[in-house]
């Protein structure tokens, strides 16, 4: 489904991803991991066009999609979620869904302003598949409370599920358990497997090594930009390359 080949990104003097190639399989939780500094958040600005390739390229479905804008990337099915969370706070929990479904809303004005029977007809569709979205993982309860009001674990679930909304085919998780405890982790896993089974496919950074190797088809692993190894979890688990990576970088992982 998604091509990269030979990307390279450099800072200044700091090469921070260094020609460096993979696939991704239609359907498929494929997760990036590496030490931090490895440049596997770079990578993520450039898949999602925040940062221009310096070489390289990359497909989707065949199509080249290198160094096309971010709001154009969502019109061609992908979407990303951050670290730091960039939920609004002020907004209900099904308000920060119903930004999700913004590009197929309609953006005729003047039927907005005389509220025409098509619109008030989308409103319920979407009223209606946000809600749905929100069963999914339990957050129907939460629907109406406003965003700064609740849990950090609850708020990075609403981030994957507005992301969601979007109708990616593709989403790229950044760190979505960071800072969640182990039930909330689960919840999360749980969540990106379900994604999977709606066609949906995933590209997962993370540094929960336990998460990663429960839940993921494939593994790249990132070092100093380059690609260190991939392989099933299995594979990578017993990696010389992978663990003197990880062995010599103690502490710094997470």
């Amino acid at each position: 489904m998604l091509k990269v080949r030979s990307v390279t990104k450099k800072f200044g003097g700091l090469v921070a991803v260094d020609n460096l190639s993979f696939d991704v399989k239609k359907g498929s939780i494929h997760s990036i991991i590496g030490p931090n500094g490895a440049g596997k958040t770079t990578l993520v600005n450039m898949l999602t066009g925040v940062y221009k390739l310096d070489s390289g390229t990359v497909f989707l479905d065949g199509g080249d999609i290198t160094n096309i804008p971010t709001n154009r990337l969502v019109h061609r099915g992908i979407c990303r979620t951050f670290q730091n969370l960039q939920v609004c706070d002020n907004l209900t929990v099904l308000e920060n869904v119903l930004l999700g479904f913004d590009k197929y809303m309609s953006k005729n004005l003047l039927k907005t302003f005389f509220r025409s029977q098509k619109i008030l007809d989308d409103e319920e569709r979407y009223f209606q598949r946000g809600m749905h979205l929100l069963s999914l993982i339990g957050l129907e309860e939460y629907a109406h409370k406003e965003a700064k009001n609740l849990s950090y674990g609850i708020l990075k679930r609403l981030e994957i599920i507005r992301a969601l909304a979007t109708g990616p085919e593709l989403i790229l998780l950044d760190e979505p358990v960071a800072g969640l405890n182990t039930k909330e982790t689960q919840e999360v896993s749980e969540l990106i497997k379900l994604l999977v089974q709606d066609d949906v496919t995933v590209i997962l950074i993370e540094h929960d090594m336990k998460m990663v190797m429960d839940i993921s088809d494939t593994i790249t692993v990132m070092n100093f930009g380059q690609k260190l190894a991939e392989g099933t979890p299995q594979e990578i688990a017993n990696n010389k390359d992978v663990i003197q990576a990880y062995l010599g970088n103690e502490g710094h992982h997470g």
